[in-house]
């Protein structure tokens, strides 16, 4: 994974520069410059955009500090039962620096400082804003961190008398990737509300469409929580799990087709809100055996998953200011339970842009 980052990064580098710079080269070959031609009107489509609507960005450079509020929640529910779990959130700062395209960072979580990280939760999130084609990279590992919530059993069970009991029978993961296309890519700046390397200058919206792919584990002790249940209630009570919350390991591929809107709203000069939302339909194919499952395609195995974006920002093009969330959710039901996923991140930030690019300079 950390490989494929750099190479991702290495390539976002080399075609901002091709981008951004003149055509100065001298090459020998009509061919290769015909093709370095073509090369560079396709990246540079990438950011074409109607400077009324939308300011681009004046400056080379810039570097950001950021704290970042990570949650996340899991239900299971089987015929009538339904267990609510989630680990405290996490709290995370850091700096970040940025060249045109290419921007890295590191956060840390402040709890837990150092270099030993065993048994905590493994995140990697890497999302590309550009006008015309965004792109999000996530990788996640649950730890050993979660807590019962909430649990509805029926038989005089229902309430919240496990509330905040340690649980680490759970694991859950996902890895994957997903792609999308902004229609009104000319007027609608999403860089302006989740990488503010654009200003919007006007209010306006656009349509998206996309694609994506994750590959899932869900990972469940069912010893472990009936052990943790029962070891919560009297003996004269009676523990009746249903047989769907009795499984071990499950393994599945997610295909997924999405579309959604999002909306720039320029209230005051230089402030700008943004909200989106995406509904992605799935396809979900377990490649472990699941009992019940039907096998080969089947309606039951389409799902629907959302996403959801919100950014408030300052920016004059020098200082930026902001805040912004993102939440997901990820859905998975056979005929026996259903399973649902959410996480998200709350993001607050204060940045500075510097060295203004050459035609932005005065003479």
């Amino acid at each position: 994974m950390k490989k494929g980052l750099l190479v991702v990064l290495w390539m976002m580098m080399g075609l901002s520069a091709m981008a951004a710079e003149p055509d100065s080269l001298v090459i020998d070959s009509i061919g290769s410059l015909h093709k370095m031609g073509v090369i560079r009107r396709t990246v540079r489509e990438f950011d074409r955009l109607n400077k009324a609507y939308i300011e681009p960005q004046h400056y080379e450079f810039t570097v950001m500090g950021q704290i970042t509020r990570t949650y996340e929640s899991f239900i299971l529910d089987s015929k009538g039962q339904t267990i609510t779990l989630a680990p405290d959130g996490l709290t995370k700062i850091g700096p970040y620096f940025g060249w045109r395209w290419f921007f890295l960072g590191f956060t840390f979580d402040i709890k837990n400082i150092g270099f030993s990280q065993s048994g905590l939760r493994k995140e990697f999130d890497l999302s590309i804003y550009s006008s015309q084609v965004g792109v999000d990279i996530f990788y996640r590992r649950t730890g050993n961190d979660y807590k019962i919530r909430d649990v509805r059993l029926g038989y005089g069970l229902d309430g919240d008398w496990l509330e905040g009991v340690p649980f680490d029978g759970v694991n859950v993961g996902i890895t994957g990737a997903s792609a999308y296309y902004i229609f009104n890519h000319g007027r609608f700046s999403y860089p302006a509300a989740f990488a503010q390397s654009t200003c919007q200058k006007i209010s306006c919206g656009s349509w998206m469409a996309g694609v994506g792919f994750t590959k899932n584990t869900l990972d469940m002790d069912y010893e472990k929580l009936e052990t943790t249940l029962r070891s919560r209630i009297s003996k004269e009570q009676e523990l009746k799990l249903d047989s769907g919350m009795m499984f071990s390991d499950i393994k599945y591929s997610d295909f997924m087709l999405s579309g959604g809107y999002a909306y720039n709203w320029v209230f005051a000069k230089n402030w700008l809100f943004c909200a989106s939302g995406q509904l992605a339909v799935c396809y979900k194919s377990s490649y472990g055996e699941i009992a019940g499952e039907k096998k080969g395609f089947s309606i039951d195995k389409v799902n629907l998953d959302g996403i959801g974006r919100f950014g408030l920002v300052y920016n004059n093009t020098r200082w930026y200011a902001g805040c912004s969330a993102i939440m997901r959710t990820n859905n998975y039901h056979t005929a026996r339970f259903t399973a649902k996923n959410f996480f998200g991140s709350f993001n607050c930030y204060v940045g500075y842009n510097f060295v203004l690019k050459k035609k932005y300079r005065k003479a």
